[in-house]
């Protein structure tokens, strides 16, 4: 028989997530903001996970091009490889690439960072001192996240499209100027703000996801370990699920 603390465990996880979450909104506004904390996680997370992201956002974006041009060469437009791309990169892939990484990296050491001041009773200490763990800790890593997200999609976006042009061209011998042309073909100014805002999503949820698992550890080291574990894989489930209903928000207004 199912205990009744086993069905309201996981529900009262929900709603402290969603309260953690709005007080970080609301502390966002308050002063004195936290900026050289702001500044460290900006940079730390930023240098763990620029050279992963730019790593796997080649073979991420050279994939989808092989795949797209061998359907295309069946049907004798190849010169359109530009396009499909240009609208991969741009909306799916550069969003995509970027969380996968600054969840895998920046996210885990944040909720590893938490969740070792947490068993050593240092966020206590602060709240007896006056100080709002979530003002002073949390807001300065989600803005973080979420800055670091917003400036790699737009980096992965251009190191994907230089990687499919090359690839595309030197190896599939498409045409450079056809290649070029198709790039804006169907995809505009609309189509990079989603992706920003994808990115922008996409960081936001993976800090305050490991910001939770780690201000909520239990179990000392061994509940560190597994909070770490866990923000990576609540954090892609929220990455497609995000990712989801972003685009069909989309493509149902604005297309």
């Amino acid at each position: 028989m199912v205990s009744t603390d086993s069905v309201l465990k996981p529900i009262r996880s929900v709603g402290d997530f969603y309260a953690m979450a709005l007080d970080t909104l609301v502390e966002m506004v308050k002063p004195p903001f936290a900026w050289r904390e702001f500044f460290l996680q900006t940079w730390f997370v930023a240098r763990v996970a620029v050279m992963p992201t730019l790593l796997l956002a080649i073979p991420f974006t050279v994939l989808v091009v092989f795949t797209l041009n061998v359907l295309l060469t069946e049907f004798g437009a190849a010169d359109f490889s530009g396009t499909g791309a240009a609208s991969a990169a741009v909306t799916e892939i550069g969003p995509i690439v970027t969380v996968l990484v600054v969840a895998g990296t920046g996210a885990t050491a944040m909720c590893a960072d938490l969740g070792a001041r947490t068993i050593r009773d240092e966020l206590d200490a602060l709240r007896v001192m006056g100080v709002d763990p979530v003002h002073r800790l949390v807001v300065p890593r989600v803005l973080a996240a979420t800055v670091v997200a917003v400036s790699l999609v737009s980096l992965v976006t251009f190191v994907g499209l230089v990687g499919s042009f090359s690839f595309a061209v030197f190896v599939q011998h498409v045409t450079p100027g056809a290649f070029a042309a198709g790039l804006t073909l169907f995809t505009g100014l609309p189509d990079i703000i989603l992706g920003v805002v994808k990115g922008a999503l996409f960081g936001t949820s993976a800090a305050l996801i490991a910001c939770y698992k780690g201000m909520s550890v239990r179990r000392g080291p061994q509940g560190v370990g597994n909070a770490v574990n866990e923000t990576v894989v609540y954090s892609f489930i929220a990455l497609f699920v995000i990712n989801i209903i972003a685009t069909a928000v989309y493509y149902t207004s604005v297309k």
